[in-house]
This record gives C-alpha cells, structure tokens and sequence, in this order.
C-alpha cells in the first residue's frame, strides 16, 4: 500500500509542468477537450507505467541488494535531472485530430520523463512491483487530467518551473541518501 500511495503522489507532483502534460494541455484547448484525447492519455499512462515498472523489478531482481539500491539512487538522480531540463515546446500550428498520432507522441515522451523514472526507482524496491504500476498509472493519468481540464491556463496560472526545480532538488537529496546508504555511510 506504501508503494501504491507513494509512487501515485510522486508522479502526479513530478509531471507537473512535464512535456507530456503540457502537450495534452495544448491538445486539449485546440481539440475543445475532446473526451478521447483523455482515454488516450489513459492508455498511454497505463502502458508506460507498465513498461518502467517492469524495467525497475526485472533489473533489481537480478542485483544484488545493495546494487538494486544504488540503481534506484541512479533512477531518482536521472528523474532529478529530468526536472532541472527546462521544458520547450513548439508551438502548435495546426494540431492532428489523429488519436494515434497523439498516443504516439505521448508515449514517447513519457518512457523517460522524470514520472517514470520514479515509477522505475519504486518498482525496483517495492515487494509487489504491481502496485507501483497501478499507482504510477493513476498518478500519469491524474497529471493528464489536470492538463486536460486547464488547457492552456495551466502554464499560465501555475509556476511550473519553480515548482519542478523544487521537486528535482527534493529528488536528488533522496538520490543522495539512498546512494550514501548503499555504499555503507549510514547504518
């Protein structure tokens, strides 16, 4: 349950202002908030979610302990990063109304965003991976929704870098403790 709760807060709190969010915020107000983009993002959140989750578990199964928590010092150091990486989209000229098209980009844009990196570092030390797939799942979704209800007031209500900045240190002082942790500085 730990696992569950953790990993949907974080990845909610850490796709905020993320390129997938910001395309679906976008998408949303050409498109009208089209009811499909939405299930759209729920596959692909789903999906991707997934993919990372079983990525963390299978690469920790085969590690020993202390490796496997280093890999998740790295995961959480790569999703840190992530956040620091100021975020740029082009502007959109003419959006697709393809469903595929915008599942497509989403999912690519979401396999090595900083949200599935955490998934990533969750599953690798979650007992049951599944749970972090689920909440990793609901959490990209919920981010989703937030973009999709706002549309374009989201980057402009809402401090969005500052707010990932913060998020990115909090990410690497936990990277830093679990590292430390894993190479026997703290007991």
């Amino acid at each position: 349950m730990d696992a569950f709760l953790f990993t949907l807060l974080l990845v909610v709190a850490v796709s905020l202002g993320g390129r997938d969010q910001l395309i679906v915020a976008r998408l949303s107000e050409a498109l009208q908030q089209s009811w499909p983009l939405l299930a759209v993002g729920a596959v692909v959140s789903s999906v991707s979610a997934g993919l990372m989750a079983l990525a963390g578990a299978t690469l920790a199964d085969i590690l020993p302990p202390r490796a496997a928590d280093m890999l998740v010092a790295f995961a959480l150091a790569i999703a840190a990063f992530e956040l620091f990486w100021p975020v740029r989209l082009k502007a959109m000229e003419e959006p697709t109304r393809s469903l595929g098209a915008a599942g497509i980009v989403l999912l690519a844009r979401q396999v090595g965003d900083a949200a599935r990196f955490v998934i990533f570092a969750f599953a690798a030390e979650a007992t049951y991976p599944l749970v972090t797939v689920i909440g990793g799942a609901i959490g990209g979704f919920a981010a989703l929704s937030i973009g999709w209800t706002m549309g374009a007031r989201l980057e402009r209500q809402i401090p969005l870098r500052p707010i990932r900045l913060a998020i990115g240190a909090c990410l690497i002082i936990a990277a830093l403790v679990i590292g430390l942790n894993a190479r026997y500085v703290f007991l």
